[in-house]
């Protein structure tokens, strides 16, 4: 089989193709609006940038996005540093996005207002955090580009006004994406070497783009934190930046910025000016090699680095997180919809409405005995009075309290005629209250 023909399993065609795209597409510039943002527990960002005729999908992993200088939204237009890419999971063209940043100048002006505003409120800018200038340096340092007109201007008129002090420039980037970080470090490292007891922080002129990087809450922060005085120098005397309030003193140009950290001293000039140049022609040797060979280490790391699979892992966790909650949820509704039915069912069959008939049946049959009995003993209490008074009528006992007697014989018979009586005999008498004996004398029989 030649190569033509060559069968592949879609795994090796997507690992192939992602390969390709990386291969031929790094760190490369595009513009767009975003749409469709998606913010999953993880902490990284997808969405797409599209324009007028197409879009595409981008995925904006955790620590790049909390870098942002802006927060991402739906309709934005931006600006971003990508690594073409393949999803290989699903086969999705994609963009890696390693910077980002809002597009337009007014969209500038905004996220510059807004830092400003918030390092205003944490007291960045106030004035009893200022320090005064020493009166004679015992060093300079200078924080520029190497090779942009700031640093000849500086180091001309230092050479021009005193140009004994020791000079120490720290060459950074002044404009572009990693700018920030370089003016950042310098600063850092210009506080942990000590080398200097002054810092020019300057740059020429430019658009409010150019001069982005002197915008940044990174860089405020680090100024704000010198131990070492810190003199802006940035731009023309229009250019007002963050930067510009946090030091200590702002000067209107970077030679303005030269003019005010030294004394006048003339006639060194001629000798600093050639230690300048010697100096900056060596600065700027060594930073074009650091930067080809930084540029050849982050190819090759961005390629080889495992952390590029961990965040490839991490998108397709996310998409899996996706799909459990979802499952989770469908699984829910229909355990909540069967135990409902099944409450409905047990209802029909509960016992307790038929309890409480019986109860209230009970309770009326109880009622109704209970009456039953009250009337049976109330009629039949009725009648043993009546009785009793048709008893206490009859009763001799009645006839002896009216004055009669009842006389009985020996033998305790009532005696009601004397044919039974015989002269002897005795008998006993009961009157109303008390009883006598007598013995029989005489019976008259008439």
């Amino acid at each position: 089989m030649d190569s033509l023909s060559k069968l592949y399993s879609i795994s090796q065609l997507n690992f192939q193709v992602k390969s390709l795209l990386e291969q031929n597409f790094f760190s490369i510039q595009v513009t767009g609006e975003i749409s469709n943002l998606s913010r999953p527990s993880s902490g990284h960002l997808y969405f797409s940038l599209k324009d007028a005729r197409s879009q595409v999908r981008c995925a904006l992993f955790r620590r790049q996005a909390q870098a942002l200088a802006f927060i991402p939204e739906n309709g934005l237009q931006v600006q971003a540093s990508v690594n073409v890419s393949l999803y290989e999971a699903r086969g999705d063209f994609q963009l890696i996005v390693n910077n980002m940043q809002q597009a337009g100048d007014g969209a500038l002006r905004l996220a510059y207002e807004q830092l400003k505003v918030k390092l205003a409120a944490k007291g960045l800018f106030e004035q009893e955090h200022k320090r005064s200038l020493p009166r004679i340096p015992k060093a300079i340092g200078i924080i520029t580009s190497a090779s942009g007109a700031a640093i000849r201007d500086i180091l001309s008129v230092l050479a021009r006004r005193f140009p004994s002090i020791p000079v120490i420039i720290y060459p950074v980037l002044v404009q572009g994406n990693e700018a920030k970080y370089e003016i950042n470090q310098a600063i850092i490292t210009a506080n942990q070497r000590k080398e200097c007891d002054v810092l020019i922080l300057a740059r020429g002129g430019g658009t409010i783009e150019d001069l982005w990087a002197f915008n940044e809450e990174m860089v405020a922060k680090a100024i704000f934190k010198s131990r070492i005085v810190i003199i802006s120098g940035i731009g023309h005397e229009t250019d007002t930046t963050i930067a510009d309030y946090v030091a200590d003193l702002r000067s209107a140009t970077p030679t303005a910025a030269a003019e005010h950290c030294t004394p006048d001293a003339s006639q060194w000039l001629g000798q600093f000016q050639a230690y300048e140049q010697h100096l900056a022609t060596l600065m700027q040797n060594k930073i074009l090699h650091a930067q080809r060979h930084l540029e050849w280490l982050t190819k090759s790391l961005n390629q080889q680095h495992p952390g590029k699979q961990l965040e490839i892992k991490s998108q397709r966790l996310d998409e899996l997180e996706h799909r459990l909650q979802a499952s989770l949820s469908k699984r829910i509704r229909l355990a909540q919809a069967q135990l409902q039915m099944q409450q409905a069912q047990l209802w029909q069959f509960n016992p307790a409405h038929k309890i409480q008939q019986h109860q209230e049946k009970t309770l009326n049959l109880k009622q109704r005995l209970n009456t039953s009995v009250l009337s049976k003993l109330h009629d039949e209490q009725q009648k043993f009075t009546h009785l009793c008074q048709t008893l206490n009528i009859v009763s001799p006992l009645a006839t002896l309290h009216r004055g009669y007697s009842l006389s009985t014989d020996q033998k305790n018979s009532v005696l009601s005629s004397t044919q039974t009586l015989k002269v002897g005999d005795r008998i006993e008498t009961r009157l109303s209250s008390g009883s006598f004996s007598s013995e029989i004398q005489e019976i008259n029989h008439a």
